[in-house]
């Protein structure tokens, strides 16, 4: 937060940065490796849909 000069900015990097992270974010730890990377595939597919 220091890094930041107005409230504002903070504000709207950090709900950029959740979606982003909720977006990725599959808990590994919670699933086999199959489905993981079944589930990384989909979510970097689906992102570079969004981002083009």
């Amino acid at each position: 937060m220091l890094k930041f000069r107005r409230m504002k900015t903070l504000q709207k990097f950090v709900a950029i940065h959740g979606q982003i992270h909720n977006h990725f974010n599959s808990e590994r730890h919670l699933v086999s490796r199959e489905i993981y990377k079944q589930r990384r595939s989909a979510a970097l597919t689906e992102w570079r849909a969004v981002a083009a």
